[in-house]
């Protein structure tokens, strides 16, 4: 691809939207066969506006889905304990089948400890070291949701993924370790990248396909993007603004994810995905 051309973008909006239709019909279908609307039940600590924003909208998609969606507020005071025996509750409540822990919780709190209470069959966000374990080995179980819309977004724009360079900048154990284990099963080489790596220049240039997941606003600017490369942004900053410089990078890339309308709808469509796979695995309708 010459630098003159534009790069096409990867539209994660519609793709959302068709798999969204196709868990409402889902969600539908099981209703219809056992009387059960499969549920998502969210558990939000504080009062953090974005967080309260973003848990608003997925109650909304939930309803599109045909999802019940239950929510679990709890003061921003909360201890790890509280928060625990809270996700340990709708672990063993039989009318909840998938649990979201909204992130990042207060300081004072023990992420890990929180996630880890979550069941691993009710765990549709691919938050435990349970479903690390499973994307890790290639076992049955639910992905990270950002990481699994970036791969069904691949998919979607049939990114051949086998024997390429995959770099990925961010090594998050909800998004950027995960998505290098998915890269990796599916025949790709992958380098892990984060902050503290010299010359990430270097090493960006030379990847077939950039995964930026490290939270930093164009942090990869478009002159380190090997042409005709593919370009995953799931970094989303204030001003909405990605990790990637997108102007200059689209000029170089073959495919890129916008910010916003490229990751984002993806992660809360396999969130809903997955939670009704998980209804209908718990009610013995599917298998793992």
């Amino acid at each position: 691809m010459s630098q003159t051309q534009t790069a096409r973008l990867m539209d994660g909006v519609g793709l959302a939207r068709r798999i969204v239709e196709e868990t409402s019909g889902k969600a539908t279908e099981l209703a219809r066969r056992v009387g059960v609307t499969p549920c998502l039940a969210t558990v939000l600590v504080g009062e953090d506006p974005a967080s309260v924003t973003y848990v608003r909208m997925k109650r909304a998609r939930c309803a599109k889905a045909g999802i019940e969606s239950r929510l679990v507020s709890l003061p921003a005071a909360t201890a790890t304990a509280e928060l625990v025996e809270t996700l340990q509750s709708l672990s063993q409540d039989a009318g909840v089948h998938g649990i979201l822990l909204q992130h990042p919780v207060g300081p004072h709190i023990d992420e890990r400890a929180a996630f880890e209470a979550i069941a691993p069959e009710k765990d549709v966000d691919g938050v435990t070291m349970s479903s690390f374990g499973a994307m890790s080995f290639g076992l049955p179980g639910f992905a990270s949701c950002t990481p699994g819309g970036i791969m069904r977004l691949l998919d979607e724009y049939e990114v051949d993924l086998a024997g390429q360079h995959a770099v990925v900048v961010g090594r998050s154990a909800i998004l950027g370790k995960p998505v290098g284990m998915l890269l990796l099963a599916r025949d790709a080489t992958v380098t892990y990248c984060h902050s503290r790596t010299t010359d990430l220049a270097a090493i960006v240039h030379e990847a077939d396909i950039v995964v930026a997941a490290v939270g930093r606003p164009r942090l990869i600017r478009g002159e380190d993007v090997k042409p005709g490369a593919v370009v995953i942004d799931a970094g989303y900053n204030p001003g909405n603004v990605g990790d990637v410089d997108f102007d200059t990078a689209r000029t170089r890339a073959r495919l890129i994810t916008p910010v916003p309308g490229g990751v984002g709808p993806m992660t809360i469509a396999v969130l809903l995905a997955q939670t009704v796979d998980a209804a209908s695995i718990q009610l013995g309708l599917a298998s793992r």
